[in-house]
């Protein structure tokens, strides 16, 4: 018998309803799809009988490779890659439409961060449907001034805009977790305003913000311009405000100045 590895954060999907509802929200027949962590295939086997062009399954468990390529060697258009999507070559490698994934909640904001870098996220890729960690999902969809608004929040803003979303019971998984889930469907934008060249920045920008959550912006602000004041009432900014009061635009706009200072 298989034992599932708490360390990879397996919780596999196996809701017959809930993998009909993800399935049905977009047409996938004939399309180029990506599937990170697929486990023993229970939404896989479900893929493939919507008839895709390919799809390309990406397990880092070894053991959970060999279970698929076993149940689904019938099928043609399949290719099984062992490899941690943390260090798949999405440039080189991905030429999937549609990205499938229910994410291991350990890293789940790190694949995420990992698609929004991808720099042909559009037009390549049509749609990408996640499952995250309740919680997590609630960050990724947060306003400002509310307690869930987080670094995650901005980053996903920047490139793309949410589809909707819809909650999973932990009931749904096999072993059950000790919390829900939360099925998040993203469509990248096919315009960005901001001229950011690094999206790396941006991460550095909000990490120097948020690591101080419930201070007051201006200490944060005078680590990253020498002449902080003036750059903040060039930006319209109040130094009074904290992290969570400013908006996704503000940290745009602060990353853009940023990188014009460094060159």
């Amino acid at each position: 018998m298989l034992t599932l590895k708490k360390s990879l954060g397996q919780n596999l999907l196996v809701d017959r309803n809930i993998i009909n509802k993800i399935l049905n929200l977009y047409n996938i027949k004939n399309k180029n799809v990506l599937e990170i962590g697929p486990g023993t295939g229970n939404l896989t086997r479900f893929i493939l009988e919507k008839n895709p062009k390919k799809l390309l399954l990406v397990e880092k468990d070894r053991r959970l490779c060999d279970i698929l390529n076993s149940k689904l060697n019938d099928f043609k258009n399949l290719k099984v890659l062992n490899q941690d999507i943390l260090n798949f070559n999405l440039n080189s490698g991905l030429k999937s439409e549609i990205i499938f994934g229910n994410l291991p909640y350990n890293i789940s904001t790190q694949i995420l961060a990992k698609i929004i870098k991808f720099d042909k996220l559009y037009p390549q890729i049509e749609k990408i449907i996640f499952m995250f960690q309740k919680e997590v999902a609630e960050r990724i969809l947060a306003k400002p001034n509310n307690k869930n608004y987080s670094r995650i929040t901005i980053l996903a803003n920047l490139k793309l805009d949410i589809d909707h979303s819809f909650k999973v019971s932990r009931e749904s998984f096999f072993p059950k977790p000790k919390i829900d889930s939360k099925i998040v469907v993203f469509i990248p934008k096919k315009k960005i305003k901001y001229k950011i060249k690094n999206i790396d920045n941006l991460e550095k920008i909000t990490q120097i913000f948020f690591s101080r959550k419930r201070k007051m912006i201006n200490k944060s602000f005078s680590k990253i311009f020498k002449n902080y004041e003036e750059v903040a009432k060039s930006l319209n900014i109040d130094l009074n405000k904290r992290p969570s009061e400013l908006s996704c635009e503000n940290y745009y706009n602060i990353t853009e100045k940023y990188e014009k200072i460094i060159g």
